[in-house]
C-alpha cells in the first residue's frame, strides 16, 4: 500500500548511510574501493548533497545487508 503523504527526506538516508558505515567499522575510502565508487559519491550521500543511482542503492544494500527501503527510510528494518 501506498502511502501518498510519504516523501523522501535526504537527511534520512544520509543518517543511515552513514550509521551502517560507522557500524561496519570501515571510511569512506574503503567503502568507496569495495564497491567500485567514488569517494566523493559517498560523502556526498552521507552529507545530503546528492541522492544515489539506483545501481548505487542496490550495491549498497547488498554490502550492508540492508534493504534499499532501509536506507531510503521506507522502513525501519
Amino acid at each position: 500500500m501506498y502511502k501518498a503523504d510519504m516523501e523522501f527526506d535526504i537527511k534520512v538516508m544520509a543518517e543511515r548511510l552513514k550509521e551502517l558505515r560507522l557500524e561496519k567499522g570501515i571510511g569512506q575510502n574503503k567503502l568507496s574501493a569495495d564497491l567500485d565508487l567514488s569517494n566523493a559519491s559517498i560523502s556526498y550521500w552521507e552529507n545530503g548533497k546528492q541522492e544515489p543511482t539506483a545501481s548505487a542503492l542496490f550495491k549498497l544494500a547488498g554490502y550492508f545487508n540492508v534493504s534499499v527501503d532501509y536506507i531510503l527510510g521506507r522502513t525501519n528494518n
